[in-house]
């Protein structure tokens, strides 16, 4: 069954697991701009990195495995806290966004919900409104679901269309509020967000529409074949495959062909 995870971090993991996803069935991925485990001293080092995934990973995910590879750009929250460096990365982001295999804004959010990360939040908002763009929209680690309240109301009080917005690392916590609003749903397989047994019951509550499985497969603790387990998980207790194949496949090709420069053709 064709997989496409809608948010990892290659940039962060080997040509071996570009291989292994594929395999497993992952012929598309999206690849978030996030925090690269250290904070960067300089706008510039931003730039490179934008350079890096909208460039080479597109082309290393090809290479490896064949992989379709999609990028979606952004400042995340935990360096809006650098103000004068946020602003000036901020300045140069739509140019990014015009990138022909840019296909969003992201992932963008709050980190501890400072004022600054407000700021930056409300102005990629915008960003992404005026060009139509979808958005991924994370959720705090830390008081998580304050935080995900906060992220809504200041959604709802941008006016920006919902319906090209992912509110992702969803909890058991968090649900509730997420489905308050007409924004698509993310659950990360990933240690310390939410395991895949967890998030498939939560499915089985609430249903499949605008519910997106990713892995965030990066540098810390992950597992890039995260998606094609769930996968696997739903269909061993007995889910219709059409409805496997809504979350795993349909969920997220709807979501991003909501994108001018996403062109991915299915298999």
């Amino acid at each position: 069954m064709e997989i496409i995870d809608p948010h990892m971090h290659m940039v962060s993991r080997s040509a071996d697991d570009y291989r292994r996803a594929r395999r497993a069935g992952v012929e598309c991925c999206i690849e978030p701009a996030f925090w690269s485990g250290t904070d960067k001293q300089y706008a510039g080092s931003f730039f490179d990195y934008f350079e890096q995934i909208i460039d080479f990973e597109t082309d290393r995910a090809e290479r490896a495995a064949g992989m379709d590879h999609y990028v979606t750009i952004g400042l995340e929250p935990k360096e809006a806290n650098y103000r004068e460096m946020a602003e000036e990365v901020l300045d140069r982001v739509p140019e990014y966004l015009d990138r022909e295999n840019v296909v969003g804004v992201g992932e963008i959010g709050f980190d501890q919900g400072t004022d600054d990360e407000e700021w930056a939040l409300r102005e990629q908002l915008r960003m992404a409104e005026e060009r139509e763009l979808p958005v991924i929209i994370h959720t705090p680690h830390t008081n998580k679901p304050e935080g995900t309240e906060r992220i809504v109301e200041i959604i709802e009080d941008e006016g920006v269309t919902q319906e090209r917005i992912v509110i992702d690392h969803n909890t058991p916590e968090t649900i509730e509020t997420s489905l308050t609003t007409d924004c698509w749903v993310g659950f990360t397989l990933y240690p310390g967000k939410i395991e895949d047994e967890k998030a498939i019951d939560l499915l089985e509550e609430h249903g499949t529409d605008k519910m997106l499985f990713n892995s965030a497969a990066d540098w810390d603790p992950s597992d890039p074949l995260a998606v094609p387990k769930a996968r696997d998980k739903m269909l061993d207790r007995g889910w219709p495959r059409e409805d496997v194949k809504k979350v795993v496949f349909d969920n997220p090709y709807e979501f991003f062909d909501q994108s001018p420069n996403f062109e991915y053709d299915p298999r």
